[in-house]
């Protein structure tokens, strides 16, 4: 089940017309070799790891729950070489923290969706900015779009781009939390993240002329 999935991405990976925005800060850390911590939507996660791949990642290590849906996730980014950590922002924190925290320690890139495992929908989490303040790594935040979709009915929105669809893919500049950032600060930071996630998001259907719709494609 897992390869047919990662072999069905792949192609619909290729077949797309990407179109990336606001990547000179992601490229710029590659380059550099600073790691870091990538978020995106749980409903916008599906190309995100073709999205790393085109603007030069290749050593990331993702968060993904302990949920039954999380195995078939896991086994499907192993077969493009990406590892998993196994643990969510809410069952299974601490254990994800500690595993994500050696991934950092080890230069990977992390991943994470902050409104993931089971939502609510686009709530930002307070697990990115506890990750992001321990390890040091700085969080970039990506999302991506497609007017020709399906979009399931799920809690999540999920949007599965069709084959030959353009896909707009867009990066947000890095953003760093001090690791002695107070509760506070890392409130303010969390509201802060969620507010520019969601704005992508919303820049990126703009973009495509893409409409929230619950009949799945549009």
């Amino acid at each position: 089940m897992a390869a047919l999935a990662a072999y069905i991405i792949k192609g619909i990976a290729l077949s797309v017309r990407w179109q990336e925005e606001g990547d000179a800060g992601v490229r710029a850390l590659i380059e550099a070799g600073q790691p870091f911590l990538l978020a995106f939507w749980h409903g916008r996660g599906v190309m995100v790891a073709q999205a790393y791949w085109r603007v030069g990642g290749r050593r990331i290590k993702i968060l993904i729950s302990e949920h039954r849906d999380g195995e078939l996730i896991a086994a499907t980014m192993a077969h493009w070489g990406y590892g998993a950590v196994r643990g969510s922002t809410k069952r299974g924190a601490v254990r994800g923290a500690r595993g994500m925290l050696r991934a950092a320690h080890a230069g990977y890139d992390l991943a994470i969706s902050p409104d993931g495992p089971r939502g609510p929908r686009e709530v930002l989490q307070e697990g990115v900015v506890e990750l992001a303040r321990m390890s040091g790594l700085p969080i970039v935040p990506v999302t991506y779009s497609a007017r020709w979709a399906k979009c399931f009915a799920s809690w999540d929105g999920f949007l599965l781009p069709l084959p030959g669809a353009r896909v707009v893919v867009l990066w947000g500049e890095p953003v760093r939390i001090p690791r002695d950032a107070d509760t506070d600060t890392l409130i303010a930071s969390q509201q802060a993240l969620e507010a520019t996630m969601i704005g992508l998001r919303q820049r990126a259907d703009a973009r495509v002329g893409r409409l929230d719709r619950k009949d799945g494609t549009s």
